[in-house]
């Protein structure tokens, strides 16, 4: 059966923002839901971007570490990563698989490259890509 991200309609439109608020460099930040349903994200923590940059992005620790206890707090598993494309299209460059940390989260990227944002999501398991759908509730 073919994986689906089952994302909160908040969460999908605090991520689009942030992408926009921290154009023209790279937004990032995390998603969250219940252990039991690891494929649904009802919380977007937003995240600095500590490398500053147009082509990369890194998650300030201290704001992983904020959303972890949060997450904790509620019950919630860290389920994936966001993050921003801004002039390209919203799939996965070497650097995201290189850094794809957990085979089970969702990779979810924003692009801006075109009028409309266009959010996408994916597995990354061994370096292989799988585009999943995303379902919003």
């Amino acid at each position: 059966m073919r994986p689906v991200l089952r994302l909160d309609r908040e969460a999908l439109d605090e991520l689009v923002a942030l992408a926009y608020e921290c154009y023209p460099e790279e937004a990032c930040g995390l998603i969250a839901g219940p252990a039991e349903r690891p494929d649904e994200a009802i919380r977007f923590y937003r995240c600095r971007n500590a490398a500053a940059s147009a082509r990369v992005y890194t998650i300030d620790p201290r704001d992983h570490l904020r959303a972890e206890d949060d997450a904790d707090d509620h019950g919630w598993l860290i389920n994936g990563v966001v993050h921003s494309h801004t002039h390209s299209e919203p799939y996965p460059s070497p650097t995201d698989v290189a850094q794809a940390p957990d085979p089970t989260w969702h990779y979810v990227i924003v692009s801006l490259k075109r009028e409309v944002p266009e959010v996408r999501s994916y597995r990354v398991v061994d370096g292989e890509i799988t585009e999943e759908p995303i379902e919003i509730e």
